[in-house]
């Protein structure tokens, strides 16, 4: 007999060999016709994979948060099974298909064959047909031996690879009809139990990530356990396409990625620099007012202060070098090791307590070419790096500070925004001691100020724990920006001391941390949460200011003399096209005001105001539009005035 241990504490004893089915059916019929898998000792589990051990049980649902996670694993075991059958099971080769979030992906090697976009909906049709037919989905394990040579009787030469990199003795397979394929699991009892997919996209991807390696195809798709959703989703998907930075951007003449020249670093045309700027005198009055000194540090320093700080040891993969006189240097892929250099530089006391520096610094990271992403993912950008030294005494009074920092610059752009706690990884510098004693102080930090978070094991930065706050934009989707991290190690390896009230040396803790994370990600994430249409205390271009006919030019100067007086970003549109086409033009690109200019508006000193929204005020004095837009722009609202 072996003992299970239900949610709610209740034990049960059941014979050896129990399956989940099993304690659904006996809790209640209802669990077990909604029941899609099992959390066994916290790990997911098949309904039909037997017990013979005493274990906690937790039944999963189709509207369990863990559902979509084993739905959309089975559904790219369908997909593979599909394209196995619309191209011959002879002709694929199979890679990995995992869940990602919000869906899932296959890669393939198709023999003498390239996927496209026509090939999807066939290969959707064959994956409805094996939805229909309802497959059982069963698990089974081969010895090590015997689960090569099924693969390589298939010709599966990816699955081969992974299966001799394995270290159990058994390898674990699911079958599902004519197909099987090697994995971990779990997967639903069958293919007809979820009936909602769509297949998104197809990318190239090199196999395990490696450039030496060959080119397979990659189909994305999605699942949805009930079409309501699906169709969400897919409405969401459309919204983003049309959001999407890398095609606002450069037609609203904001930034532009030249592959040849320079790939993953973005260059920042006229319109870009004035939203970047802005971005930046915004944080730059925030930060000086809670005390921080912005400092600058070297773009290029020698390769001995990377070996100090580890960086040489964990992240050498992700820099890039250069060599001048017989010395190598390194591009700095971070801010830290400058500030410890300043602060090093003179004798802080504790009575100096907390040293904020914080910096605008240019750093570059190696990103291999397949993963780069416009903005989003990126070789060069600029961090809002900011390192707090303090006392141990002081982490959580500034932890806290820093929180309420991150809240006021966030406010301005509508962000809501969770925390995650990254705790100590694989690859780590130091000792657990000094590590769990860095984790319980954020712990500490996050409970008293009463902010809700996560914990996500083993994903810290390799010198210390962190926080990471995720902003939700207006799709509602999710991105990583600022990050608080706790640092007891850099401080050693650099011997970073304060003089106490005692006249002894004590070491110092170090504080890391950056709000818009990178300037140039931040910026890509606000074109699509804006959809271009950036407030007016952000917009490149404030007004433009369209003369109806030659006559009125004269008057439209005298206009942006007075708007460029009040410090707003103005421009006159004169140019010989018509009056409609040039206030649509100006809506396209997202200018938030038009003034329109004519006869009645040059006499009277008076003009008519345009939205990008198509909202007109006709004979309004200028006066009053500076004052009101004037008074937008200092709020940061998000909203124009008027509309």
């Amino acid at each position: 007999m072996v003992k299970i241990t239900l949610p709610d504490g209740t034990v049960k004893e059941y014979e050896k060999g129990v399956t989940p089915f099993d304690i659904a059916r006996d809790i209640s019929e209802g669990l077990f016709r909604r029941a899609v898998g099992a959390v066994v000792n916290g790990q997911l589990w098949d309904l039909s994979r037997p017990i013979d051990f005493d274990a906690t049980i937790k039944i999963v649902t189709l509207d369990d948060e863990l559902a979509p996670g084993i739905y959309r694993h089975t559904m790219s075991h369908i997909m593979a099974q599909a394209v196995m059958r619309y191209f011959g099971p002879d002709k694929v080769k199979l890679g990995i298909g995992p869940v990602i979030e919000d869906g899932f992906y296959y890669d393939f090697e198709v023999e003498g064959k390239r996927i496209t976009e026509e090939d999807l909906p066939k290969i959707e049709e064959i994956m409805r047909e094996i939805i229909k037919e309802d497959l059982p989905i069963e698990r089974f394990e081969l010895p090590k031996d015997e689960a090569i040579k099924l693969m390589e009787e298939k010709g599966q030469t990816y699955k081969v690879e992974l299966i001799k990199e394995i270290d159990d003795d058994k390898v674990s397979f699911y079958r599902q009809g004519e197909f099987v394929d090697l994995c971990r699991g779990p997967h639903l009892p069958s293919t007809g139990i979820v009936k909602h997919f769509k297949l998104l996209s197809l990318a190239g991807a090199y196999w395990r990530g490696d450039e030496r390696n060959p080119m397979l195809q990659r189909i994305y798709g999605t699942a949805f356990a009930r079409k309501k959703d699906l169709e969400e989703h897919l409405k969401m998907l459309e919204e983003a396409k049309k959001r999407d930075h890398r095609k606002l951007g450069p037609q609203l003449g904001l930034f532009m990625i030249d592959t040849d020249i320079a790939p993953g670093m973005p260059f920042f045309l006229p319109k870009g620099a004035v939203v970047l700027n802005e971005l930046m005198e915004f944080s730059r009055k925030l930060h000086l007012d809670d005390g921080y000194k912005e400092v600058i540090t070297p773009l290029v320093m020698n390769v001995k202060l990377w070996h100090q700080s580890g960086h040489w040891d964990h992240y050498k993969q992700n820099m890039y070098f250069t060599e001048k006189e017989d010395t190598m240097y390194a591009i700095k892929p971070m801010n830290c090791p400058g500030h410890i250099m300043i602060f090093k530089s003179s004798t802080i006391s504790y009575r100096d307590l907390p040293v904020k520096y914080f910096e605008f610094g240019k750093v570059h990271r190696y990103e291999r070419s397949g993963v780069l992403h416009g903005l989003l993912r990126v070789r060069a950008f600029t961090q809002d790096d900011a390192h707090i030294f303090c006392s141990e005494d002081q982490i959580e009074d500034e932890i806290k500070g820093v929180i309420r920092l991150i809240d006021r610059i966030y406010s301005p752009f509508g962000f809501t925004y969770r925390a995650e706690l990254s705790t100590m990884p694989e690859d780590h510098m130091g000792d657990e001691r000094v590590w769990r004693k860095a984790e319980i102080a954020l712990k500490s930090a996050l409970d008293k100020i009463g902010l809700e978070y996560k914990v996500a094991e083993g994903e810290g930065a390799f010198y210390g724990p962190k926080i990471d706050f995720l902003i939700k934009d207006s799709l509602g989707r999710e991105w990583q920006c600022a990050t608080v991290q706790l640092d007891f190690l850099m401080p050693e390896r650099f011997n970073v001391n304060y003089i106490g009230s005692d006249n002894k040396e004590h070491r110092v803790v170090m504080i890391h941390r950056a709000i818009f994370g990178s300037l140039e990600r931040f910026f890509g994430i606000l074109v699509e949460h804006f959809a271009g249409a950036f407030p007016t205390w952000l917009a490149p271009v404030q007004v433009v200011l369209i003369p109806i006919s030659d006559r009125h030019v004269d008057y439209a100067k005298d206009v942006r003399k007075e708007l460029l007086s009040a410090g707003i970003r103005v421009e006159i549109d004169d140019r010989r096209e018509t009056l409609g086409y040039r206030i649509r033009d100006n809506q396209m690109k997202k200018v938030p005001y038009m003034l329109i200019l004519g006869d009645r508006e040059a006499q009277n000193r008076k003009i008519s105001v345009r939205t990008r929204e198509n909202r007109e005020f006709k004979g309004m004095e200028i006066e009053k539009f500076v004052q009101k837009i004037s008074e937008e722009i200092l709020s940061k609202s998000r909203k124009l005035y008027f509309e």
